[in-house]
């Protein structure tokens, strides 16, 4: 009975540590933020090395990456769009804007912008506005950590 217990603890385990170094994700965001996500997909910062892969599909993807405004109009897409999306999936929210702590958040403005974690559940959130490439990667590894079950050490 041990062993039992034990080859399926190391297995989950397993399949926990394969299934965080191979994450799809597919973006969706707009504003400053693209710009440093394009960043990451060349070859300088190249999020492929995290087995981070972009996918134009949401159906084959397992992480949703956030960033820009959010507005109400767009919030059911986006709730749409992530339950389109593999199980178990994952959110990485980039930039203040998501958060709704940029200077662009405003109560009184004609488009009533959101947070996200309002509309989907995020895993990690990643400072700044616009976060540089280094802290997009260090939010990516601490969803890793997450994913497998290790505490955090960032952020």
């Amino acid at each position: 009975m041990l062993g039992a217990r034990f080859y399926a603890s190391t297995l989950s385990r397993l399949l926990a540590w394969a299934r965080s170094r191979s994450l799809w994700y597919v973006y969706t965001g707009s504003g400053c933020c693209a710009d440093e996500v394009m960043n990451l997909m060349g070859c300088r910062y190249d999020l492929e090395r995290f087995g981070c892969v972009p996918q134009s599909d949401p159906k084959q993807a397992d992480l949703l990456i956030v960033s820009g405004l959010v507005s109400e109009k767009a919030s059911s897409h986006l709730k749409d769009f992530y339950e389109s999306m593999l199980t178990p999936r994952y959110v990485l929210a980039l930039g203040a804007c998501v958060n709704g702590a940029s200077a662009f958040y405003q109560e009184a403005n004609f488009f009533k912008l959101q947070k996200v974690s309002q509309i989907i559940p995020v895993d990690v959130y990643v400072p700044g506005c616009p976060p540089r490439p280094e802290a997009i990667m260090n939010g990516i590894i601490t969803l890793q950590e997450k994913i497998c079950g290790q505490a955090s050490t960032s952020f």
